[in-house]
């Protein structure tokens, strides 16, 4: 992971001033270590007891698609209202200055499936944490969450339960 580590690039002040942005468009476009990322994170899931995987809008379904073909596994799409055509659920959750909402179709997931929440990086765990609500809404267990990268100095992992985190990088420092 340390090739993908070197790839990602560092934004200074976007989307607004005092944010370093993790920007893994580099690491898309190069198709080796595209690669490399989807088999890292289906080697952690291959066996597990998962049904669907869970794609963040929006870069998490850049990931999420891709896994949820390694695993043989169903994807679902979970996005910012306005998006889904199809009849709709939703959870709102709080942000630094305001809320927000995601939303599910409502037949996404099944009573009892357990699903693997995929996002490409993972910071407060906010909009994580609300994914997962919006599953157990439908019915659904939260079997895990993985991300490509993980900001440990902002603590994330704790909001979702440290033991079903599984991050490929790890930023320990801003």
């Amino acid at each position: 992971m340390e090739n993908v580590r070197k790839k990602i690039r560092d934004v200074i002040d976007f989307p607004k001033k005092g944010i370093v942005f993790k920007d893994i468009t580099p690491v898309l476009a190069d198709p080796v270590l595209f690669a490399r990322v989807i088999d890292a994170l289906a080697a952690q899931w291959r066996g597990k007891d998962v049904s669907k995987i869970v794609g963040i809008e929006s870069r998490g379904f850049l990931f999420a698609a891709p896994l949820a073909i390694a695993l043989g596994k169903g994807l679902v799409l979970v996005r910012k209202p306005g998006k889904l055509p199809y009849e709709k659920i939703e959870q709102s959750y709080g942000l630094e200055y305001g809320t927000d909402v995601v939303q599910a179709h409502v037949d996404s997931v099944t009573k009892g499936e357990k699903v693997l929440i995929v996002d490409d990086l993972l910071a407060t765990g906010g909009t994580a944490e609300a994914t997962g609500l919006l599953m157990k809404k439908l019915g659904g267990d939260v079997a895990g969450y993985a991300f490509v990268i993980e900001l440990d100095f902002i603590g994330g992992r704790k909001r979702l339960g440290a033991d079903k985190v599984h991050s490929l990088i790890h930023v320990e420092t801003p």
